[in-house]
């Protein structure tokens, strides 16, 4: 029913920068809940990376603080990530994720649960 699709990855060397995109499809009216994106490399379990709220407040892994950047677009349904300095360590597929329903009282941080998955975007520094 509800599809989210992530572009924007690709090859870059250490330093540089990449911004993901992701739009949902399908009926989705809840971007204003905790909203994510989400990593895994090869052989490594998937990571919380950065999260944004309804009020737009944001909260990133550590590995990633001062480095990264998650925002929401003003076309509904969009939302961002901008990756600057990467570092090797960085390379790995990138899922936005948001969840199908709210909960109040939650805190959005990069453990939160999502339960609607991208298909993925992959990120390779070298």
């Amino acid at each position: 029913h509800v599809q989210l699709v992530e572009s924007g990855g690709g090859t870059v060397q250490a330093g540089g920068s990449l911004r993901l995109s992701c739009t949902a499809s399908g009926g989705y009216a809840y971007s204003g809940y905790c909203l994510g994106w989400f990593r895994q490399a090869p052989g490594r379990e998937r990571e919380g990376v950065a999260v944004i709220d309804s009020l737009g407040t944001t909260n990133y892994a550590d590995s990633v603080k001062g480095r990264f950047t998650i925002s929401k677009g003003t076309v509904p349904h969009t939302l961002y990530l901008q990756m600057d300095n990467l570092k090797p360590e960085d390379s790995a597929m990138y899922y936005c994720a948001a969840p199908a329903f709210n909960r109040p009282g939650g805190v959005c941080d990069i453990r939160y649960t999502m339960d609607i998955w991208g298909k993925g975007t992959q990120v390779t520094v070298s």
